[in-house]
């Protein structure tokens, strides 16, 4: 057993001064507060849970899809808890059946290596609108079919998320994925408000990267952006990057949903937390033009973003306050995965990965497992 003393600590909830915790097997063990240093090691700067994020399609300049193996897996999670990202859903975009089976088994693989840091899979597609495709290939977009909903269910995968287009996929197959423990999102979706309405309450519970490709808010029809932001029970996922969405939107979308069901993700592709300046999805070449990734027409494909630089962006840029924004990083999206007695936050049962942050949010340390990473 290890002590370790913070003199402010985030718990994933809010912050706290002067707090003693000990770390015994990889998981924390026993808080306490207004204690002293002694007997303890001390940790410099800001403490907090290390950051979950729900969707990654690469990053370390591995990309999921291109290499859907377990090695790959690896070298994302290795490559993004340096910034801060403790468990990430890696996230398959749409493709052909094979490589998501291939990815999939990947993924079972790869929890058997360590499952806090690959909770689980993301499948973004291949059910969407060709409408609002964004980068996706209309070649492999596709109806939902037995084969599909029996890889979405496999027990083996740890927590599945699976994003949709309403109006590609019925409520009545939206209710059967989420009666078997799917987390059905909505995205890449040209739905009306109502269709959106009818997904909600056949259970899907989010919506994928917010404003981007979805239908907008307008005055005479809400689209997917208006329905999401109108009901309180659905979580939204942000890239905060100031690239795909101007600073209003990101802050008027946080002020509507709060940091209860506000999420920052990355939507990272292979070249973030590296110094890639290209890499191919399925042939077509996407550029990293400096903070952005585009296709070669200009369609903004994925980000180069970290969970860093998102809650620097979130609460120096955007100004909301620290604890808020450190949050929507860790505690909520792992509320939102059903994961916050282990993931995204520092309390008795949950595992010691946990970061030091300097002023500037920049992380000085990252520990994992109760081990600090080199």
């Amino acid at each position: 057993m290890t002590r370790y003393f913070a003199s402010q600590l985030f718990d994933g909830y809010s912050l706290l001064n002067n707090m003693r915790f000990e770390v015994e097997n990889g998981r924390i063990t026993r808080l306490v507060s207004h204690a002293s240093a002694e007997d303890a090691i001390p940790l410099d700067g800001l403490v907090m849970p290390a950051m979950v994020d729900i969707q990654v399609n690469g990053c370390g300049g591995v990309q999921f899809n291109d290499a859907p193996t377990v090695d790959t897996l690896k070298q994302m999670a290795n490559a993004f808890l340096t910034t801060g990202t403790g468990s990430l859903m890696p996230t398959l975009i749409t493709d052909d059946l094979a490589v998501m089976k291939q990815g999939a088994d990947a993924i079972a693989q790869a929890r058997q290596w360590d499952p806090i840091a690959i909770p689980g899979v993301h499948f973004e597609g291949p059910h969407l609108s060709t409408a609002k495709k964004g980068m996706h290939s209309n070649q492999y977009i596709r109806e939902l079919g037995a084969e599909e909903f029996a890889l979405f269910t496999r027990k083996d995968l740890g927590t599945v998320m699976v994003t949709v287009a309403p109006e590609t996929v019925s409520t009545a197959d939206i209710r059967r994925l989420t009666d078997a423990g799917v987390i059905v999102s909505v995205g890449h979706t040209n739905a009306t408000a109502e269709a959106c309405f009818a997904a909600f309450d056949a259970g899907a519970s989010s919506a994928t990267h917010l404003y981007n490709a979805m239908s907008p808010l307008t005055g005479r029809e809400p689209g997917t952006v208006g329905a999401a932001l109108y009901r309180n029970d659905i979580y939204c996922g942000l890239i905060v990057d100031h690239q795909h969405l101007h600073p209003v939107s990101a802050t008027l979308a946080i002020r509507l949903k709060g940091d209860e069901k506000l999420m920052l993700i990355t939507d990272a592709m292979a070249p973030a937390a590296s110094d890639q300046d290209h890499f191919y999805y399925q042939g077509v070449k996407v550029l990293r033009q400096g903070p952005a990734l585009k296709l070669e027409d200009g369609t903004l494909a994925g980000s180069v973003l970290t969970q860093q630089e998102a809650i620097q962006n979130t609460h120096f840029d955007l100004g909301f306050p620290l604890d808020s924004t450190l949050k929507m990083a860790t505690a909520t999206p792992a509320h939102f995965l059903g994961l916050s007695n282990t993931i995204g936050t520092l309390k008795e049962g949950a595992q010691a990965n946990w970061l030091t942050l300097d002023k500037k949010l920049a992380i000085t340390g990252t520990w994992r497992n109760g081990k600090l990473m080199s």
